[in-house]
């Protein structure tokens, strides 16, 4: 079985960021997005499919993270 590396090439996709069962792994991928499109993208993948307040809350506070980098 070979390892997959993520990088900035290969960024992780909503579905493996938003699907960790284990809380700790899913926050991580949640702090972890680095920009505001790719928080719009997660939004929409956990809207279509587990719609979850705490996570939705989570990259709510992200995006607002991000925002005010710039």
């Amino acid at each position: 079985m070979s390892e997959q590396t993520t990088t900035d090439e290969t960024p992780l996709t909503p579905e493996q960021r938003l699907t960790p069962e284990n809380l700790d792994l899913l926050r991580a991928g949640i702090v972890t997005i680095p920009n505001v499109e790719t928080v719009r993208e997660c939004v929409a993948y956990e809207n279509a499919h587990q719609n979850r307040e705490p996570v939705l809350r989570w990259l709510a506070q992200q995006a607002a993270e991000l925002r005010d980098e710039k």
